[in-house]
């Protein structure tokens, strides 16, 4: 558990928007204080670090032949994309995680890096799951609840504010179906 000083950021004092966004993320962290809680929610921002992703298109490739392979390889460069947009987003964007800038936030795993936008953990889940499930659309039952805890354990965990996650969604879904539109993907009627 990170307990760093809060640094001064001009962010906290910009209107309403953000106060609903540091209170829902406060109100969150809270709720992974609880030792359950937490532990659940750290597992599986753990697999959403990429265990998860890699052991799926590990299995893509050895159960489904040349389709699984090519749907793996989909997978992959999809995640390779967003791995260096968010890298350059939050580069750009700089915005300190919850637990650095906001009294009442603690990290309860250690972050991956310094800032907080987009989270890229979300923003892989979405754009994988986005690419999977178009090969493989009766994965949606395992990969739409992961994907989603996975972007909860973000904020529960003190990483991420709610905005941070929202934006993630909204860009790993953008990029995954510009990865399928890229890989002119013919999908099975």
């Amino acid at each position: 558990m990170s307990r760093l000083p809060p640094l001064s950021t001009p962010e906290l004092s910009l209107g309403p928007r953000f106060a609903i966004d540091r209170r829902m993320c406060v109100a969150a962290n809270r709720w992974g204080g609880r030792r359950a809680v937490g532990v659940f929610f750290g597992a599986i921002s753990r697999l959403g670090d990429g265990v998860f992703w890699y052991a799926l298109m590990a299995s893509l490739a050895l159960l489904d032949g040349l389709r699984g392979l090519t749907a793996a390889s989909h997978m992959a460069l999809t995640g390779l994309s967003a791995l260096l947009l968010y890298r350059l987003l939050k580069r750009w964007t700089r915005r300190p995680r919850p637990f650095r800038a906001c009294p009442g936030v603690i990290a309860h795993v250690p972050p991956l890096d310094e800032f907080s936008f987009p989270s890229g953990h979300t923003l892989q889940a979405v754009g994988f799951t986005v690419v999977a499930l178009a090969w493989y659309p009766m994965l949606a039952p395992l990969l739409l609840p992961f994907t989603a805890l996975v972007a909860a354990s973000r904020v529960i965990l003190g990483l991420h504010y709610p905005s941070d996650v929202l934006a993630a969604i909204g860009i790993g879904g953008a990029l995954g179906s510009l990865a399928l539109w890229l890989g002119h993907l013919a999908l099975p009627m």
